[in-house]
């Protein structure tokens, strides 16, 4: 196994924790995406697995993608090998939480509203500044409309503002801000709430959400009753949670 050079991992309790670790600013290079690819696959395969979080050490979360790499001669691998961090990303069924401290611009903003939740520094900075290079951002066009509507993607792709953690979260892409001090105690706080439940039941909750977009209200609402009675409730987690509750103890996880 080829060691990483740009990514730390660690892995227990059911929680991995991916942080970006290329100086200074963390920016992705195609070197950097194939290593984040390859852990998220893995993870993907792992049925234990409760959550994600990724981070990224020093001043930046992630400030971009490599401007190098946007070279006619490169741009075409560039832009595939980036496409599959969304792609990866969308397989994951459990939480995957994007702990934003500083600069998370660009690609690296792109990278952060495909997570499912965003916790923020007061610090953190977003922004999709690629316009002021001649360019825009691809995965940006596809998900921002999806979380602040059309208007809001369209000023935001286009004068590459910068907005403050405060503003990003009134936006509705960033789920929490919190205080520099307090911000690892936040994001630790969010992932015990996610660990004591069922990997298994987690899972499906994830994909309860997913499983009925884009249909119409009584479909939706037919596919997820289906899901719960017929799926769900023939888990032995499920019953355990009943079971316990009626008991007044902690539960007994199977994940089966």
């Amino acid at each position: 196994m080829s060691e990483l050079k740009n990514l730390k991992i660690q892995k227990s309790d059911g929680v991995a924790r991916i942080v970006f670790d290329r100086p200074k600013h963390n920016v992705l290079n195609i070197e950097m995406m194939n290593e984040l690819i390859g852990e998220l696959e893995k993870l993907a395969a792992d049925d234990s697995l409760k959550c994600v979080v990724i981070s990224g050490e020093g001043a930046s979360w992630c400030a971009g993608v490599e401007v190098s790499d946007h070279k006619p001669e490169m741009v075409g691998q560039m832009v595939s090998t980036f496409n599959r961090i969304f792609e990866t990303i969308n397989k994951l069924d459990v939480p995957v939480i994007a702990a934003v401290h500083g600069a998370c611009l660009g690609g690296g903003m792109e990278v952060a509203i495909a997570c499912d939740i965003v916790i923020a520094s007061e610090k953190a900075a977003f922004g999709q500044p690629e316009i002021k290079l001649g360019f825009f951002p691809p995965y940006a066009a596809v998900r921002l409309p999806e979380l602040v509507g059309p208007a809001k993607a369209i000023e935001i792709c286009t004068t590459g503002r910068r907005y403050s953690a405060e503003e990003a979260k009134a936006m509705g892409f960033v789920a929490h801000t919190v205080e520099q001090e307090k911000f690892e105690e936040a994001v630790e706080k969010m992932v015990k709430e996610i660990q004591v439940n069922s990997p298994l039941i987690i899972r499906m909750n994830k994909r309860a959400v997913r499983r009925h977009i884009g249909m119409s209200f009584t479909k939706a609402v037919e596919v997820v009753s289906d899901y719960f009675l017929n799926t769900l409730m023939k888990t032995q987690d499920t019953l355990e949670g009943i079971k316990s509750f009626e008991e007044k103890r902690r539960a007994e996880w199977k994940n089966k």
